[in-house]
């Protein structure tokens, strides 16, 4: 049997919303171990003079704990 955690992440990008997700996978995966997947929970722009400037993700990152 396993025993998950869920932590909260956000994460932005001025490219795309998939490049703000792989930012936050790739950031929590070097402090957390056993990252085994996330979740979109919130997805948000900036606009800015009338042009999206930044994409912004929430993410629910899940990992494995250790015994």
């Amino acid at each position: 049997m396993s025993i998950a955690r869920v932590t909260e992440v956000t994460a932005s990008s001025a490219v795309s919303f998939e490049d703000a997700i792989k930012k936050a996978v790739a950031r929590a995966d070097q402090t957390l171990k056993n990252v085994e997947g996330a979740w979109v929970q919130e997805q948000k722009v900036v606009v800015r003079n009338g042009e999206v400037t930044e994409y912004r993700v929430n993410l629910k990152i899940t990992f494995v704990l250790e015994d």
